[in-house]
């Protein structure tokens, strides 16, 4: 039988040329709404954001963005982010709350440099609020799996943003995603999660590496069946199958178990649980994502022997684990096996389950 259902998933889109002008009115009435999650990616340079005003001023084509249509019809950008938080910035950089745009490193127009926008002739500061910038908009009766994967599209290849930012965003984008995502970040701030991951450096946090690990630690203790090999695919196999009901996790339930999990992990082991050791025996290095995965599933599976233990005999098992031959073979080339993962750890499991 010829079954083309599956063809039929296609998104039902509006393209609209909104002028620079109109979208900050829509953002003011709260019409266009710009997350705060999505601005805490604003991570243009000044030079970037400069230029951008420069080619609008030139009259260059500027690149379409991308708005979902909500439920209640408000407007949520998707994609264009860069693009018209550095125009709004410059019209009223109130309006998003960031500092005021003085341009800087402009080559093609060098007298635009230093200038704000009021400093501009009446003719300029026109043409950039008068200047069109095509938007697609994509309705709200489309197939919320086709809206999630093309937002994930959209800000995959050559994006600024990390995996783990791309997953926040585009989580929402199902319906019920937002809860999801809200419960991922503020695991990440729970605060024994916060101590046993401390050696995690800052530069990974800002690009939400802490929040990645809570998926990781449930993609780990749950869903390691579904691991082929690549980190962020198995991870983003893992939240799909949550966020559209394919995976039986009940959020509140596994809320509970992370937080139980982690604070034995705090309480016996602190910042070492996830590090490696040096020859005299101290924990030395950042964070590396083989230890954390082996030792948490490894806390997970053997939580009332550990509970039992002193924090010095899990610590010291901790180190016999991590300098086992097992377990430095399981971490070293070739890693991203489910063998290896398994192999790493039932090592860790092994020590502390005695």
């Amino acid at each position: 039988m010829d079954d083309t259902s599956n063809f039929n998933r296609e998104i039902r889109t509006t393209a609209v040329d909104f002028s620079f002008g109109e979208i900050l009115n829509l953002h003011n009435d709260k019409e266009i709404v710009i997350r705060p999650e999505y601005q805490r990616l604003f991570r243009w340079s000044t030079e970037q954001r400069s230029r951008l005003i420069e080619s609008i001023i030139l009259g260059l084509p500027i690149p379409p963005i991308f708005l979902i249509e909500g439920n209640n019809g408000i407007l949520e950008l998707i994609d264009g982010l860069q693009r018209t938080s550095s125009v709004l910035q410059f019209l009223d950089h109130s309006a998003i709350g960031e500092p005021e745009l003085i341009l800087v490193g402009c080559d093609i127009l060098p007298e635009l440099n230093g200038r704000r926008f009021q400093d501009l002739p009446l003719a300029v500061r026109l043409k950039v609020k008068r200047s069109p910038i095509r938007a697609t908009i994509i309705n709200k009766s489309g197939d919320a799996f086709v809206k999630y994967e093309m937002f994930k599209r959209l800000n995959t290849g050559g994006s600024l943003l990390s995996a783990q930012e791309i997953r926040n965003c585009s989580s929402r984008m199902v319906d019920g995603g937002d809860l999801f995502y809200d419960a991922i970040q503020e695991m990440a701030k729970y605060p024994a999660f916060i101590e046993t991951t401390s050696r995690l450096p800052d530069s990974f946090k800002e690009k939400r590496a802490d929040e990645e690990l809570v998926l990781r630690f449930f993609a780990a203790t749950t869903y390691r069946e579904r691991y082929k090999g690549n980190i962020e695919e198995w991870l983003d196999s893992f939240m799909e199958d949550v966020l559209f009901q394919r995976a039986g996790f009940n959020l509140s339930e596994q809320r509970s178990h992370f937080e139980k999990v982690f604070k034995l992990i705090n309480d016996k082991a602190g910042d070492e649980a996830f590090t490696r050791f040096n020859e005299d025996g101290e924990p030395t290095g950042r964070l590396a994502p083989a230890y954390y995965e082996a030792a948490v599933c490894a806390f997970s599976n053997n939580y009332p022997a550990i509970e039992q233990m002193t924090p010095q005999h899990v610590k010291d098992q901790l180190r016999l684990a991590f300098s086992d031959p097992d377990f430095l073979e399981a971490t070293g080339p070739g890693a991203n096996t489910i063998q290896k993962l398994e192999n790493r750890i039932s090592v860790v499991s092994k020590y502390l389950s005695e």
